[in-house]
């Protein structure tokens, strides 16, 4: 995976997460398994960028597609339709999904009656832009487009198609999605947002909040042990704001500690506003609900939170520190911390500074701040910090979080963690990687472990990125 100058791991955060549960890499269109072609000859290629609701929208498209004759293409040379699952929360991810577009539009050269389409946040964001300026792309979907995918790629055979409508109406319900092997299978609980955060674009590209019924999040759950996986990842904006009538978060959690065959559930990413101590006591009883969280700060200063209308003061976000570690000592947390947001001063930095050394995150998302087109900061806060200003705060917070990552990695020498296997490490013959209930990477020499099974691994090395270990005792299946 390639490593970006802007982030403390990847310029994109949110496929740095990806890559860290799954042990993939995006875009992911390339690692799936071919399939034999259907009698109408149909393949879809398509490649993912950005988060990991848009891994979990793939997997709904190529469910939808499967009915209706799609199968899996394995290079876009192969295939009828390529499709460009997309991210529109940096300009960095646009930049590449535009490149590789260009690129792609070779194929057309060969086969004219191939169909290129973009999907996804960038879709909903460039519209009408997409279809004017590459006149290569035949088709526009919007998140909301997806159970219509069918119908819109035949319309795209006679003209360009765009649908990127946002439908409050549109459950999801009765769209499978089709998973590919691994450990973990994405669920998506909710979708669009309504804290409206200055930096952010997520409202305007996938909607207002709304959820997922807990029924039907409760069946794809049973459905995905079925499958053989053994760890589901809830996925939404601001997963704690979860509700389905009586149903809040913390009932959904427990509804879902209950399906035989899932051993550990994760999600992603809580709000800090949206925290109360029942969330917490939940998670700190229930054996199966991992114990670490992603939880953003943004800054350290309370006065760019303000700015950035996060809802919370820095005095908030520590006391809501110490009461998740009062109550699960053992918790794993890491953050977001945005540097050179308009306005945002030297004093300022250094208290951001000053609270990222004080939590001792086990590590964290870093950036330095961009303006984003439509977003609230975009149309009201002049970007005030200097490239060269932001670019030194980020290395100076970048630095610092190393430190502080290797440093709460090295405490885990000795200790005995119970991986779940996730398949061959990417470097050294033999070896194997998992993660543990605190979602740090363990890589070790395999021996009889098998991937997809929970293996006890007592670590005798760390860095600021990775364990490594022995194995104590496999699990019989």
């Amino acid at each position: 995976m390639t490593k970006g100058s802007q982030s403390h791991f990847l310029s994109n955060w949110n496929a740095e997460l990806m890559s860290q549960i799954l042990n993939i890499e995006t875009p992911d269109g390339a690692g799936l398994t071919a399939e034999a072609p259907t009698p109408n000859g149909k393949r879809i290629y398509i490649e993912t960028y950005g988060c990991q609701m848009n891994v979990s929208d793939t997997e709904l498209m190529e469910g939808v597609l499967r009915r209706d004759g799609y199968v899996r293409a394995l290079e876009p040379e192969t295939a009828d339709v390529i499709l460009l699952n997309t991210c529109a929360i940096r300009d960095h991810a646009e930049a590449r999904v535009l490149g590789r577009l260009s690129q792609l539009s070779y194929y057309k050269t060969k086969r004219p009656d191939m169909l290129l389409g973009v999907t996804g946040c960038m879709a909903k964001h460039l519209s009408e832009k997409l279809l004017d300026k590459l006149p290569y792309v035949d088709m526009v979907l919007g998140p909301d487009s997806y159970r219509r995918m069918g119908d819109i790629i035949r319309e795209a055979a006679d003209e360009p198609a765009l649908d990127v409508r946002l439908d409050r109406d549109e459950d999801y319900l009765g769209m499978d999605p089709l998973r590919t092997e691994g450990t973990n299978a994405w669920i998506t609980i909710m979708r669009g947002c309504d804290k409206f955060c200055t930096f952010c674009i997520v409202p305007y590209v996938r909607g207002r909040e709304r959820s997922v019924g807990a029924e039907e999040i409760v069946r794809q759950a049973e459905q995905a042990a079925e499958e053989g996986f053994r760890q589901v990842t809830l996925l939404g904006q601001t997963v704690n704001s979860y509700r389905d009538g009586d149903t809040d978060f913390s009932d959904l959690l427990m509804a879902l500690a209950r399906v035989e065959g899932v051993r550990r559930i994760r999600f992603t990413s809580p709000h800090p506003s949206d925290f109360d101590q029942k969330f917490i006591d939940t998670m700190a009883a229930e054996p199966k609900i991992c114990k670490y969280l992603h939880l953003p700060v943004q800054s350290g200063s309370d006065r760019v939170l303000a700015e950035m209308k996060r809802n919370y003061t820095v005095s908030d976000y520590l006391s809501l520190v110490e009461r998740v570690r009062l109550a699960m000592p053992s918790i794993r947390l890491s953050t977001d911390v945005i540097v050179g947001f308009p306005g945002e001063s030297a004093d300022d930095f250094d208290e951001t500074m000053k609270l990222v050394e004080r939590v001792g995150f086990d590590f964290a998302f870093l950036f330095k701040y961009s303006e984003r087109e439509g977003t609230a900061a975009h149309r009201q806060l002049a970007d005030t910090v200097t490239e060269e200003e932001k670019a030194e705060r980020l290395q100076a917070v970048i630095a610092l979080q190393n430190r502080v990552s290797e440093a709460v990695n090295q405490e885990q020498i000795g200790k005995i963690e119970q991986v779940l296997v996730q398949g061959d490490a990417r470097k050294g013959d033999g070896m194997a990687v998992g993660k543990t209930d605190g979602f740090k990477t363990v890589v070790f020499p395999r021996g009889n472990a098998v991937t997809n099974q929970f293996t006890d691994v007592r670590i005798t090395g760390a860095t600021m990125r990775t364990l490594s270990g022995e194995v104590v005792a496999v699990e019989q299946a």
